[in-house]
């Protein structure tokens, strides 16, 4: 008999959203099936059966998992038999773990197949509340014995929106908290309110926000000329639709942010708080923030002093479309040297001021090319294009100098229309 445990897939990753079981409990599988998706911080991850067998399923859809947690058994009918319901692991038959290295898992291989999954047999009738943490950490606030509600989820398990009509008939019976010799009643609601379970990438935002906010940062904020970068995108559209590639400002400020960071390394480093250490690195890998409708997440082109603007403006539509459809993988958002985050995308805001992208020094907020007045060398004033731009930066590793030097230089590239002609 095998225990499938969750086990580290990398990346810093401790725990798992349990989405879906592919297979039914008790049902036979046969070696290299996939049988469950996980959602980890960064993407939906297939876990297939290293060996042929009948499973025991030891934890429900929808739960979380951490790493080395069991979540099923493997093994023959008289295996699986042994194996009561309710009794926790440490009393389980002890089985053979399955190691990470005999999964095959592929973090490449992320989209969900629309294979329907076999339905599961409904449980025998008992006294059992099938519920997850978090609905019974709310049932507890709310004073609601769960036993007597009936659940609207599979297999009668009791979700969130079941709580409500509960609550409304039934009184409280929650004793009061105690904190030191003082009795604090618990807090009940003031009004309409719903409590929201954070997805494992809100959780992931989250705690990348938290360390984020320890960053002693600050802003450096500019404007551009950009008349010259706008005529330029707009002549050569055209050309690269032909070429099947949608053409955006986005990859010529890219190619400027690249030529701006080799003339300032400290932009593209990390820093090493335990050693005291800057990292330099000498590959350019750019993040790009992309907003999904399950939050924020940063894709990258990697190498990107050595793509050219059709190469770099095709990859940005197939990383936006692999967030789209959610077929986006780990690779895809991994080793990121610097971060843009495109405001302008959004069609508001003139300034702001963006949070770094752990381990990362600095991240380029770039905001809405628009109409403005400017004056010419000769002294007349014309209407022209203008990009508002924010620079924040790590204050531990690069000065304020530093950033203004760098925005100037970043300024020139795209400024420049010999530069932007010859990319």
């Amino acid at each position: 008999m095998k225990e499938l445990r969750f086990v580290d897939v990398g990346e810093g990753i401790t725990e798992g959203h349990v989405q879906k079981w592919l297979v039914a409990d008790g049902s036979t599988v046969k070696e290299d099936e996939p049988i469950l998706h996980i959602e980890t911080d960064k993407a939906i991850v297939d876990i297939p059966t290293p060996i042929s067998g009948q499973i025991k399923i030891m934890v429900p859809d929808d739960s979380i998992v951490h790493v080395g947690d069991i979540m099923a058994y493997i093994g023959t009918p008289e295996e699986i038999a042994g194996i009561k319901e309710g009794q926790p692991p440490a009393e389980q038959p002890k089985g053979e773990p399955i190691k990470k290295e005999e999964l095959h898992y592929d973090t490449q291989q992320q989209k969900v197949p629309a294979a329907p999954t076999p339905a599961r047999p409904q449980p025998a009738l008992t006294n059992e509340v099938i519920a997850t943490p978090n609905v019974r950490k709310l049932a507890r606030e709310m004073g609601i014995d769960l036993t007597k509600v009936k659940g609207s989820g599979p297999n009668g398990r009791i979700l969130e929106s079941d709580l409500k009509p509960a609550s409304s008939s039934e009184p409280s019976k929650e004793a009061p908290q105690q904190q030191g010799s003082q009795t604090v009643p618990k807090r009940q609601p003031a009004g309409n309110e719903e409590r929201v379970q954070m997805s494992q990438l809100r959780k992931a935002i989250a705690k990348n926000m938290e360390v984020s906010a320890a960053i002693p940062s600050a802003a450096h904020m500019d404007i551009l000329n950009a008349t010259n970068l706008y005529r330029i995108v707009k002549k050569e559209k055209a050309n690269a639709e032909k070429l099947n590639v949608k053409l955006t400002f986005l990859p010529f400020i890219i190619k400027a942010v690249v030529e701006a960071l080799k003339e300032h390394q400290r932009f593209n480093s990390s820093y090493d708080r335990d050693r005291q250490e800057i990292i330099l690195k000498k590959y350019y890998n750019i993040g790009l923030a992309a907003q999904a409708e399950d939050g924020l997440r940063v894709v990258v082109i990697k190498d990107a002093d050595k793509k050219k603007i059709l190469e770099i403006a095709k990859e940005i539509e197939e990383l936006h479309n692999k967030v789209v459809d959610k077929s986006i993988t780990i690779d895809d958002m991994k080793d990121s040297t610097f971060t843009i985050t495109n405001i302008g995308s959004l069609r508001g805001g003139f300034f702001s001021v963006p949070m770094i992208n752990p381990p990362e020094v600095a991240i380029l907020g770039v905001h809405l090319i628009r109409d403005w007045p400017l004056i010419t060398e000769d002294q007349v004033i014309k209407i022209g294009k203008i990009l508002p731009f924010s620079l924040v930066f790590d204050h531990r590793v690069v000065d304020g100098a530093d950033a203004v030097l760098f925005g100037n230089t970043l300024i020139k590239y795209l400024e420049d229309p010999e530069f932007l002609e010859m990319l």
